[in-house]
């Protein structure tokens, strides 16, 4: 006997909106029926001992630190561009309003 009834299984779907038909319905209970034995499955495998985890493995932060090097002026890039104005780039306006 299947641990999700084919009651079960309309009433899920009409919870998530899902139009199924009867045929769909009885096959949705077979399948729904083992992956919740799968899931109970897993259960039983789980100890107290094991802390849970978020990743099998450790995570190690691979960014470079932050580190302040000197760069080009606000000076020296604004003398490339075409068109500047109160130390920023000055570019057209490409929306309506202010």
């Amino acid at each position: 006997m299947s641990a999700i009834s084919r009651d079960d299984v309309a009433h899920l779907a009409m919870l998530a909106r899902i139009d199924l038909s009867d045929a769909e319905l009885d096959k949705m209970s077979g399948e729904l029926a083992i992956i919740l034995e799968s899931v109970a499955r897993v259960s039983e495998v789980a100890t107290d001992d094991v802390p849970p985890t978020s990743h099998p493995l450790p995570m190690t932060n691979v960014n470079r630190p932050d580190v302040v090097r000197p760069s080009l002026t606000a000076e020296a890039v604004l003398a490339a561009a075409p068109a500047s104005e109160q130390q920023r780039f000055s570019v057209p306006r490409i929306l309506d309003g202010d």
